[in-house]
């Protein structure tokens, strides 16, 4: 891994930046003497950062599941800065509940945050990288995307399908000279949790409720978002930046063991995969 000092001056369009993680990537790039655009839908929390930084942060208040505000919003970035170097796609939600209790609403604003929003701000950024020749878009995944696991399975779905979106524009961006990294965090001390929303629970999956309320019992592994902010710093200062980046032990630790559990079993299937496929030449036209 090759890293460079960042110039002062460099512009960051972040997302979600009034809380958690995205606060934490906005206080450590202007510490660092960037530029940074704030796009929140509250705007309050970055009322005395902003005054501290008059020259140096721009607020915007920004809905990302709006998409003619978010194009309206990166115009508004780019006429004040000129150009955007880091954007960071931090912008999402959380809702609990078993697959079978989500109601057509819940699911569908669970990925209109956390897949639509991150698309349209790619989009938008897109023509402003584009020109330039240069560029970091850094999607912020999770934990929830190694894996499909109880009780978080919309959000789980949000963030596979964001990362295999993100998968296609790393490829199609490069040709331009911009990059793609997905991050995929573990567990940090953020109001992730107490924001939240959660599904009218079915009576039949107390027990497995009961379950996981048992294994969350047994202590927490979060961490302090400001060590997520240093790696994202070093992450978008490296010269060859991973299409993907994962934060923490824990989440390093069940990617490798999903990945184990993955590959054993492709394997034992081998015979019944490799039997489903022999090519043919292309049928008639009818």
């Amino acid at each position: 891994m090759r890293t460079t000092t960042a110039a002062s001056g460099r512009v960051w369009f972040i997302t979600g930046a009034g809380r958690g993680l995205g606060l934490a990537f906005t206080r450590a790039a202007l510490d660092n003497g960037d530029r940074v655009v704030a796009a929140t839908r509250t705007v309050a929390p970055l009322e005395g950062l902003a005054a501290e930084h008059e020259d140096r942060l721009l607020v915007l208040p920004l809905d990302v599941t709006d998409r003619a505000a978010v194009h309206a919003t990166v115009d508004r970035a780019t006429e004040r800065f000129g150009r955007l170097d880091v954007v960071v796609n931090n912008a999402g939600i959380m809702s609990m509940g078993m697959i079978e209790e989500f109601t057509e609403a819940e699911a569908r604003a669970q990925m209109e945050t956390n897949f639509f929003g991150a698309l349209w701000v790619s989009q938008a950024v897109l023509p402003c990288l584009r020109a330039q020749g240069s560029g970091h878009i850094v999607q912020i995944s999770s934990i929830g995307a190694l894996g499909g696991f109880p009780t978080t399975g919309l959000y789980s779905a949000s963030k596979f399908a964001l990362e295999g979106m993100s998968e296609a524009l790393a490829m199609e961006a490069a040709r331009f000279g911009v990059k793609v990294t997905i991050v995929e965090p573990g567990g940090y001390w953020t109001d992730l949790y107490t924001s939240m929303t959660a599904t009218t629970p079915i009576p039949g999956y107390a027990p497995l409720r009961a379950e996981l309320e048992k294994q969350w019992a047994e202590g927490s592994v979060d961490s302090d978002p400001r060590l997520a902010a240093e790696a994202v710093l070093t992450l978008v200062g490296s010269d060859e930046p991973p299409l993907r980046l994962l934060l923490g032990g824990t989440a390093y630790d069940l990617a490798f063991d999903v990945s184990r559990r993955r590959m054993e079993t492709w394997a034992r299937w081998e015979e019944v995969s490799r039997a489903a496929e022999h090519a043919i030449p292309a049928p008639p036209a009818r």
